[in-house]
């Protein structure tokens, strides 16, 4: 048996989003956000579910936060819904949404947890993007206005701070593929989009520091890995694009101040032509404290003319797949991250989310998810290989606490290490959990 050792200063946790788990849409002088619009029309979401009531943790908080105290999380990330600080996305501040908040970190800090704060985890506020959402420029002055709010509210209480979740989704998936909201398909609004969004991040990060708030503030990009399936030049480069297009093009404006110009002509070759104002980049280029890194899955890939958006298909070696189709690739995790270092240098890094979706459901009252057990265990192990190559890694956050509304696959796929009845909001504890508990507790585990 290997036993699998990590550092002693190694920060362990779990993560949840606002709209997947909080419900009380309408409570709380909550405004609309685009999920509601988009969940709320039909054929957007998988048997029409929405995230009205959710895991209802917006008055479960106290259960949910004794269960990161006995999971042993250092840290639990969470993120504010934008429209419970600011219904409009502007405008006057609720004070019963920064109430509810405050509850939810003082229960954190109460039982000795870190509160991870993540500012935009995809939920607009409707009205914003009724004013053209990201693609409005007006609007990330008003991400800065809902981020000033939240740095002062909470200064000396929240010392980790994340701007954006995944913004690949938020740009491409939501406006170019059209799976999440707003559901647009437009390859150039997506790319402006994609800019936008990490401007609006920049001018966060620019006013985080002018305020001296305390603590540390990062970005949260997802990630993938294409290994060529061959050492033909058109293999390789086919799936340096597709890497690229989550890496790099998130990366390099905010590590090296410009965008990767392998992209640029790439996309330029799609028609795209985006509108890069000046004093823009040195915007976005602004230093940050930590890097969060979301890791689900990665492929082995092949050049493949026309085929998407950058000319490559995906072999079907197979390898398993997790319940929500995701092939599981362990050594995705570690050429992403042993590729970060090279690229951008000694950076520390979060693992944001890292999870899997298995679909088990209590028999007798356990629930018996060895083969979510058995991804953990794989991923920890890229980890530590990771760590022993030497990239500065801080702390490991798995998706998800619970059970929870995976976006456009509704209630469908279950992600949580914690199983939630969506009909009775019973929440009970997975195998998973308890492996991981034991986990935390040790630093180490056994393979």
């Amino acid at each position: 048996m290997a036993i699998i050792k990590f550092p002693k200063e190694m920060k362990w946790g779990s993560a949840t989003a606002s709209y997947q788990i909080e419900g009380a849409v309408k409570e709380g002088g909550r405004g609309p956000s685009i999920w509601d619009t988009f969940s709320h029309t039909p054929g957007n979401v998988i048997n029409g579910d929405n995230g009205d009531v959710a895991c209802d943790s917006y008055h479960r908080y106290e259960e949910d936060v004794k269960l990161l105290k006995d999971l042993g999380a250092d840290v639990y990330r969470f993120s504010v819904s934008w429209s419970r600080i600011f219904p409009d996305g502007t405008g006057e501040v609720n004070q019963e949404g920064l109430d509810y908040y405050h509850k939810l970190v003082d229960a954190l800090l109460d039982e000795g947890i870190e509160p991870m704060c993540t500012l935009y985890h995809w939920d607009l506020p409707q009205k914003l993007q009724d004013n053209g959402g990201w693609n409005n420029r007006e609007n990330m002055e008003a991400f800065v206005t809902y981020a000033e709010v939240m740095f002062r509210e909470f200064n000396g209480k929240i010392n980790y701070w994340i701007t954006l979740n995944e913004p690949w989704c938020v740009a491409f998936l939501s406006n170019y593929i059209g799976a999440h909201a707003p559901g647009n398909r437009d390859l150039n609004l997506a790319t402006q989009i994609s800019h936008h969004i990490m401007l609006a991040h920049g001018k966060a990060v620019k006013k985080f520091r002018s305020l001296n708030v305390k603590g540390q503030i990062g970005y949260a990009p997802n990630t993938t890995w294409l290994e060529p399936y061959s050492n033909k030049q058109e293999d390789i480069e086919a799936c340096r694009r597709e890497v690229g297009h989550y890496i790099d093009w998130f990366m390099d404006p905010v590590f090296k101040g410009e965008y990767p110009q392998f992209m640029l002509d790439w996309l330029g070759g799609k028609g795209v032509k985006l509108v890069i104002e000046d004093g823009d980049m040195e915007t976005i280029h602004q230093a940050i404290d930590f890097l969060g890194i979301n890791y689900y899955t990665g492929h082995i890939a092949r050049y493949k003319e026309n085929e998407g958006l950058f000319d490559f298909e995906i072999v079907d070696s197979g390898t398993d797949k997790t319940d929500i189709g995701w092939e599981i690739y362990p050594e995705g995790l570690y050429k992403v991250l042993t590729t970060i270092k090279e690229k951008y240098g000694d950076i520390p890094i979060y693992i944001t989310e890292n999870g899997s979706c298995y679909n088990d459901e209590p028999e007798n009252g356990q629930v018996k998810d060895t083969k979510r057990i058995d991804y953990l265990q794989r991923h920890l192990v890229a980890l530590d290989r990771s760590i022993q190559s030497g990239v500065n890694i801080k702390g490991y956050l798995t998706w998800s606490l619970l059970d929870n509304f995976e976006w456009a696959f509704g209630y469908s796929m279950r992600f949580g290490i914690v199983h939630v009845n969506y009909r009775t909001q019973e929440r009970t504890k997975k195998d998973s959990f308890y492996w991981l508990k034991q986990t935390f507790e040790n630093n180490w585990f056994e393979m």
